[in-house]
């Protein structure tokens, strides 16, 4: 089974792309650390890559696919593979799928877990860290025990410029726009699950593996 998660910042993909490589034993593989993977042993896509990173560029289609392509092949994908942070865009999308099909495999699922922009502004811009020793707090999740400070240390709690409402609500726009086109191409290939991503954590892995186990 070949499965993508897709989820907007704050909808909490992260953990469930990782509950679902556990419970179905498939094979995790994030862009994220393939880059960083590549970088830091200098191959060659990874000194193409850290080129583009370096000018704060995106890094081509082409160099993430041969980097996900190579990964496929040297680790045991038999059981299948989860995908975490790609694809990111339709051409990824299509050049994954050419380079699956010349490899006889297919993606079979993709999981949309889907929460409302109300609550992603909430989970997403609710968030401070203390000044002093770094520890996260969340205005509804795991409040201060004291507004404003540090339960560990006393230390000033702040708010990141990424995490205010403006910033999050710029992020959120920018994801919605490059994502629809992704969501509608799988839409129309039969492929996407649409996943309720509120409420309880365990509660929303059970309806992803139970979705995902139907087919």
């Amino acid at each position: 089974m070949y499965v993508i998660l897709l989820g907007a910042p704050g909808a909490g993909k992260g953990t469930q792309v990782t509950n679902v490589a556990e419970k179905l034993k498939l094979v995790q593989i994030s862009t994220g650390d393939l880059f960083r993977q590549a970088v830091a042993k200098g191959t060659e896509l990874g000194k193409l890559a850290q080129g583009f990173m370096k000018e704060g560029k995106l890094v081509p289609d082409e160099i993430t696919i041969k980097l996900v392509m190579d990964q496929m092949s040297v680790v045991d994908t038999e059981s299948g593979v989860v995908f975490d942070g790609f694809p990111r865009s339709l051409a990824q999308a299509e050049a994954l799928d050419k380079a699956m099909k010349e490899n006889a495999k297919k993606i079979n699922h993709v999981v949309y877990i889907k929460v409302s922009e109300e609550e992603l502004l909430k989970r997403l811009s609710g968030r401070w860290v203390c000044r002093s020793c770094q520890t996260p707090y969340h205005e509804v999740s795991s409040p201060p025990k004291v507004k404003g400070k540090c339960d560990k240390c006393g230390g000033e709690l702040y708010q990141r410029p990424d995490d205010t409402v403006e910033t999050v609500k710029k992020r959120l726009k920018v994801y919605f726009a490059e994502t629809a086109p992704l969501i509608e191409y799988y839409r129309k290939a039969g492929k996407l699950l649409d996943i309720d991503g509120e409420g309880e954590i365990v509660d929303i892995s059970r309806r992803i593996i139970t979705a995902l186990r139907k087919g």
